[in-house]
């Protein structure tokens, strides 16, 4: 069992997020949501709690009970090794997609393919194809 889980806090969007970061990668699916219901902290059907993995890395993530002053940040990002080129692109150019690019995606001396970004959610991702 994995003791250590990436944690991820949205505001409203946290099923959508999930679904299109599973979409991305292989081996990647969302395990389980637990939803807020009637008359509790959340926004009724929002994600209270959600497991979901990328590459079977599992993560965390909810939608927020409160709006708060930050989101995330480029100083932590997410470190993702891909299998293949079409892997690589594909998701590169996905998550860049109403995004910012960070570093584009080219060949680098440490890595035969690397790009880093912030997605539309706000989050950062790091794709690398190693040599």
């Amino acid at each position: 069992m994995q003791k250590i889980h990436a944690f991820f806090m949205f505001e409203g969007n946290a099923e959508e997020a999930m679904e299109f970061y599973t979409s991305l990668f292989y081996n990647s699916e969302i395990r389980s949501i637990s939803r807020y219901g009637k008359n509790e902290a959340g926004e009724e059907g929002k994600v209270e709690n959600a497991i979901f993995t990328l590459k079977g890395q599992e993560f965390m993530c909810t939608d927020s009970v409160v709006n708060h002053e930050f989101s995330f940040t480029p100083s932590i990002s997410f470190y993702v090794t891909c299998d293949h080129e079409e892997e690589i692109n594909g998701a590169f150019e996905q998550l860049s997609e109403h995004g910012k690019i960070l570093m584009p995606l080219a060949t680098y001396p440490f890595s035969k393919k690397f790009g880093w970004l912030e997605d539309r959610f706000g989050v950062s991702w790091q794709l690398t194809l190693p040599h």
